[in-house]
Parts: structure tokens; C-alpha cells; sequence
């Protein structure tokens, strides 16, 4: 799945590691997951952006569900929108970076990165989409050039409603599992008179 945002994992301590994510919907993920393959042959794609990336988490991981569908629950829905691939610098992973929603993610991260799903992360957290990581210096370029020009083949829509983040766990090398939805809080909408 991939859930690094910029290249550097953490160790997975004794339970494993854990992430949130909000899964893109088709057509996005399809097209995503295919493009991913393509510029990282063998990798197990999902197309996803992380709302917590992996962590270790010192509790047991029904409490840290729990907390998780807790804070989540008081956010509203919001819509995403998927901007440009860039790479970022430091790590060379390629990705679209996400223009609408990237308030409400970061809200949503900070919120949640506390008491059990706290975690020291690497980098500061960024909301994106990943496309290929783990690259030679040598290959990010003709990457990042090929991951654009098929981004611009795509004429679905680049924006979605997201409705809910999914608590999933590394069960080894780069395999995930889902453990859990948490569904974000009701749509507000002002009221009539």
C-alpha cells in the first residue's frame, strides 16, 4: 500500500504499525492504483491519502480504534481535490498533492496525532496522494515525467467526497490490512427560514 508520506518509515514495534487513511473512490482509485504499478512494478497499491501515517501505537488497537472513530466522527464531510505530481525533495517519492481538503486533512491529523495515536513523525505532515517511492536518484525524474503526462490522460473527476477513514495495520513488508472504518460526522448545511 504504501503509506510513507516522504520516503522515511518507522520501526513497527511490538504491535505492528498503523495507519489512517481515507481511500480514494473509483474512477480515482483504478486509475491511480494502475499508474502506480506502472511506475513501481510489484508494489501492492491502494490509492489512498493518509491521515495519520504509520506509527507504532503503545495501546491495544480497539482503544486506539476507538479513539480514532471519536475524533473523526466530530468532523464534518469535506470534498478532496487532487492537484499536481511533484516529488518531494528530501526523499524523492512522487505524488499528487491535494489542493482542496488539504485544511481539513491537516485539522484532522493534528487533531488525531495525541494520547494513544501520538507519534514523533519525520517529516511535517503533508496530505498526498503516493505514486512511486523507494526510487534510484536516477529514475525519480523519468518518473515524475511519465506520472504527469499519464495524470493529464485522466479525465475523470479529481475530486471526491470524503466520507470516512479506514484504521488499517502493516502485517508485513509493504502488506496492509484494514481493521476498521470511522465514518466523519454529518454533512452541515445552514438552515432555511
Amino acid at each position: 500500500m504504501g503509506f510513507d508520506p516522504n520516503g522515511a518509515e518507522p520501526k513497527a514495534g511490538v504491535n505492528g504499525l498503523y495507519a489512517l487513511v481515507i481511500y480514494l473512490p473509483e474512477p480515482l482509485r483504478t486509475f491511480l492504483d494502475n499508474l502506480r504499478v506502472e511506475l513501481v512494478p510489484g508494489c501492492n497499491p491502494h490509492a489512498h491519502v493518509s491521515v495519520l501515517p504509520p506509527r507504532p501505537i503503545p495501546v491495544a488497537p480497539d482503544t486506539a480504534i476507538e479513539q480514532a472513530r471519536a475524533i473523526v466522527a466530530g468532523f464534518p464531510r469535506f470534498d478532496v481535490e487532487l492537484g499536481q505530481v511533484e516529488v518531494f525533495p528530501v526523499t524523492d517519492v512522487v505524488y499528487i498533492s491535494v489542493e482542496g481538503g488539504a485544511a481539513q486533512l491537516c485539522a484532522m491529523h493534528d487533531s488525531l496525532n495525541r494520547s494513544a495515536l501520538a507519534f514523533a513523525e519525520p517529516f511535517s505532515y503533508h496530505p498526498h496522494v503516493t505514486l512511486a517511492q523507494e526510487l534510484a536518484p536516477r529514475e525519480v525524474q523519468a518518473k515524475r515525467e511519465l506520472a504527469t503526462r499519464r495524470w493529464r490522460e485522466f479525465w475523470g473527476p479529481r475530486k471526491f467526497h470524503a466520507r470516512g477513514t479506514v484504521f488499517v495495520r502493516n502485517i508485513e513488508g509493504n502488506q496492509w490490512v484494514d481493521l476498521a472504518e470511522g465514518p466523519l460526522g454529518a454533512i452541515l448545511t445552514p438552515l432555511t427560514r
